[in-house]
């Protein structure tokens, strides 16, 4: 059982807030990865390669596979480290301008297409393999430092569930709200060069230097502002990417929270194929007068109402895991998602071609906001409860072993997470190749049955298989507090 410690409040609501806002920078140069790296790569280079959604696929597994051999190496480098200013704090500060600048390496236009044939497409794909590799390194060592310096802001269990379920919140706005962005820059632009006058390319770079002037201020906000109050003990011997695995052995609570991201590794799937899944589903709808674009200028509006409960979700999460458990907590909600994305599914496949849901954006974009709404709810708890659980259990250990290993045990949060983001890339890449959309499908206006079938189970299907099989571990998690 974990001890409680009644003591003066150590971390304010408004450190708390700071350090969500924090998270939030993290975030979103995540969120905009995850959202329109892929659809970036399609909108540029599928009229060069039609197979652009196998390749990505295949690379971008291959390559977060690579980088997350960086992993337990970056979390030895964290645990041995010693600073005046704490273990997680300088690593804060020393991550976040190799993230941001890469980010932006990512998403300039290199005309590849133009040298043609075999070796600009080897010189193509050389590029997106280098680049998203770098990347995901430069991501690990800004993750794994944010997320674990929660467990060192308060030993007080109480505060430290309101700075995770601030950051929570906040981190599911900046994964969810980069398309938002999106729609700024394009606003900005049409004033600037009028609509329709410049390239695909140009807004897809100026989102990403927007991201860059919001997110990092305020990773650097939390840098500056929060204080790790928690005396944290340096790991000691030599760490290797054994080691995480003996920790995985010797530690069977941290183990089961990384099984419940390896199997609940489609948690995420959404986000990262909305925007196909919005072309397929949705595609340009007229409202108000005005045309908007869901793969470009309005890929937030399927997910408008479906942010609103997400919030919702998010806000409530934490009162109903104290109320009932984490175990009971964690449960309830995967089974509920498995249900809504089951029934959701099995609906829209039920219906005839020609039927007006699949032809006319608009009934297409009131289908999606509806699934929206409900699975937002109900994916409240996948990304809240196993913060939480990894918090809990340096928690534990320090109290069983005497010693805190919030390096290794962060680098093992962010190892299932960039794995489990990994396999959800692939097979939700996998799932659109399979499909046969791409952007000239796109913008030929007709979309076949078969493809908003795949479609709606990538977008839908797996993330509630995936939800029910997570749930799995959870009933052999023992990590409790006292009421």
């Amino acid at each position: 059982m974990i001890k409680e410690e009644k003591k003066t409040k150590i971390l304010t609501t408004k450190a708390a807030m700071i350090y969500a806002l924090g998270i939030f920078g993290v975030q979103f140069f995540i969120g905009f990865m995850n959202s329109f790296q892929t659809e970036f790569y399609n909108k540029m280079y599928s009229g060069f390669d039609t197979n652009i959604f196998y390749a990505s696929a295949i690379i971008i597994l291959v390559a977060k596979i690579i980088s997350c051999i960086f992993d337990p190496i970056i979390g030895g480098i964290i645990d041995k480290s010693k600073s005046d200013k704490g273990k997680m704090r300088p690593w804060v500060f020393r991550s976040i301008f190799p993230l941001a600048v890469l980010t932006l390496l990512v998403f300039i236009y290199i005309p590849f297409d133009e040298i043609g044939g075999v070796k600009g497409k080897l010189l193509l794909y050389g590029y997106i393999t280098l680049t998203t590799v770098l990347w995901n390194i430069a991501m690990s060592f800004a993750d794994i430092p944010s997320s674990g310096m929660l467990s060192l802001l308060t030993p007080v269990t109480e505060e430290r569930d309101m700075a995770a379920g601030l950051a929570n919140l906040t981190k599911s706005m900046a994964l969810g709200g980069t398309g938002v962005v999106v729609t700024v820059v394009m606003i900005i632009l049409n004033l600037i060069k009028g609509e329709g006058n410049y390239p695909d390319s140009l807004y897809y770079f100026c989102t990403a230097v927007l991201i860059f002037i919001i997110g990092v201020p305020l990773v650097l906000l939390m840098y500056f502002t929060n204080k790790e109050t928690v005396q944290s003990t340096n790991a000691s011997g030599q760490f290797s990417f054994k080691e995480i695995f003996a920790e995985l052995k010797r530690n069977k609570q941290i183990l089961l929270v990384f099984l419940i991201y390896m199997l609940g590794f489609a948690r995420g799937l959404s986000v990262m194929v909305c925007v196909q899944a919005n072309g397929a589903i949705v595609g340009k709808v007229e409202l108000f007068g005005r045309i908007f674009d869901t793969t470009a200028d309005a890929t937030w509006l399927p997910g408008l109402f479906g942010a609103v409960t997400g919030i919702l979700g998010i806000s409530l999460i934490p009162k109903i895991n104290q109320k009932f458990g984490t175990k009971k907590t964690y449960i309830a909600f995967s089974v509920a998602s498995f249900v809504v994305a089951a029934i959701c599914c099995i609906f829209y496949w039920a219906l005839p071609e020609g039927h007006v849901i699949r032809t006319n954006p608009l009934y297409g974009l009131v289908y999606i906001m509806i699934t929206q709404i409900l699975m937002a709810f109900c994916a409240a708890a996948n990304t809240y409860i196993p913060l939480i659980m990894t918090a809990d259990i340096v928690e534990y250990e320090f109290e069983k072993t005497g010693e805190r290993k919030e390096g290794i045990n962060y680098a093992v949060l962010s190892l299932a997470i960039k794995l489990s983001n990994a396999f959800a890339v692939f097979f939700g890449l996998l799932l659109i190749a399979v499909s046969g959309y791409t952007q000239v499908m796109y913008e030929s206006g007709f979309i076949p049955a078969r493809t908003q079938n795949i479609m709606i189970f990538d977008y839908l299907g797996v993330v509630g298989i995936s939800s029910l099989l997570s749930m799995i571990p959870m009933f052999f998690y023992k990590v409790e507090r006292k009421k």
